[in-house]
């Protein structure tokens, strides 16, 4: 019998759950062995012996599909080609192959963002088969059309500026709402569009607070005296640079945030008005995943088997829309709002402050 193994890296999002239950029910369709990696690569090089791996049959999938983070585990500094060690880091790449060769796996399906599509890649040039599944809730993996947890997380920050825009204006105060997405602004664009904010500040766009008081003024002027700005964590100021809450660990990707508190006390000093800010943070990846994430997952976990069970692996699935595809691991990238994007064009149209 053939055994595949399946694994969760980076950051938890709504969808995660849905997509090992369309692995592992194709896998079993198949008549193929089905294992999960718990914690990322910590369940091959960390754990002795088999501790490191989840059966997962028919029944262990079961009433999972609706449930948020993931019932494997997951780590986002977990990269085995640069794993954390005594005096730095250490390749452990290898070790992946052959705890994969002991083990009988055979191929393996890894769910993640560009980072876990990167390991992805690099494990694939050293000949073990891999097909990815992308996930991350910051929507920033060129190429891949939908990404497991992206629409969940807009919904969510959507539904909490809709209620921010009450308290706003029942106090006639600024509401600066922060959200995830490090350095693309796709979370920010797209729930601050949905839920009407008046401002928007993008990491892919350096702002000028001058811009944003000016705004906030001419809507005093109009008798509309509540304002909402949606603030990407990696946005920035004109010749500043990110907000960094703690101090960067070796192995680590930096942990952003402190931009929205910035942003309110600097308003509130150039404005006048009282203006407060609402950090959303991992809020944005709990929670259940909406209709969207469910059946993406679906639909790019069974596609991920079905590409092993037809000879294609080095691949990463696709979903643009209603069509399903893939595309090579090595051609995959963190993608940012590009400068022409059409958003951005609405966001102008619609007299949305973008910080210019």
């Amino acid at each position: 019998m053939t055994r595949i193994a399946v694994m969760t890296g980076g950051g938890d999002a709504p969808g995660l759950n849905a997509a090992l239950r369309a692995v592992a029910l194709a896998a079993y369709g198949r008549g193929w062995e089905c294992v999960g990696l718990r914690a990322s690569f910590n369940g091959l090089l960390e754990r002795a012996g088999t501790d490191g791996l989840l059966p997962l049959p028919p029944d262990a999938v079961q009433g999972i599909l609706d449930t948020g983070g993931t019932m494997l585990g997951t780590t986002n500094h977990g990269d085995p080609f640069r794993w954390p060690g005594p005096d730095g880091t250490v390749d452990r790449s290898d070790d992946v192959l052959a705890a994969c060769a002991r083990l009988g796996i055979a191929a393996l399906v890894m769910i993640g963002g560009d980072g876990t599509m990167r390991i992805a890649a690099g494990l694939s040039r050293k000949g073990l088969r891999v097909v990815g599944v992308p996930k991350t809730i910051d929507g920033d993996v060129q190429g891949a059309g939908s990404t497991l947890g992206f629409a969940s997380a807009v919904a969510y920050a959507t539904e909490a500026i809709d209620r921010l825009h009450c308290s706003a204006q029942s106090h006639e105060r600024a509401m600066v709402v922060e959200v995830m997405g490090r350095y693309a602004g796709w979370i920010a664009l797209h729930a601050g569009l949905a839920g009407g904010a008046h401002a928007i500040l993008l990491p892919e766009i350096p702002f000028d607070l001058e811009a944003v008081a000016r705004l906030l003024a001419e809507r005093d002027a109009r008798n509309r005296p509540h304002d909402v700005v949606v603030v990407a964590e990696g946005a920035h100021a004109l010749r500043g640079s990110v907000f960094v809450a703690d101090p960067v660990v070796p192995g680590r990707s930096e942990r952003l945030g402190g931009v929205g508190a910035h942003v309110a006390r600097q308003l509130e000093l150039l404005t006048g008005k009282e203006s407060r800010a609402v950090v959303l943070g991992h809020l944005l990846r709990g929670g259940s995943p909406v209709a969207a994430d469910r059946i993406a997952a679906l639909r790019m976990g069974e596609a991920a088997v079905r590409a092993l069970a037809e000879g294609r692996h080095g691949v990463m699935m696709t979903l643009h829309g209603d069509v399903p595809g893939e595309m090579p691991l090595v051609e995959v990238r963190t993608w940012q709002v590009p400068a022409d994007h059409p958003l951005l064009a609405t966001a102008r149209a619609l007299g949305v402050c973008l910080g210019e």
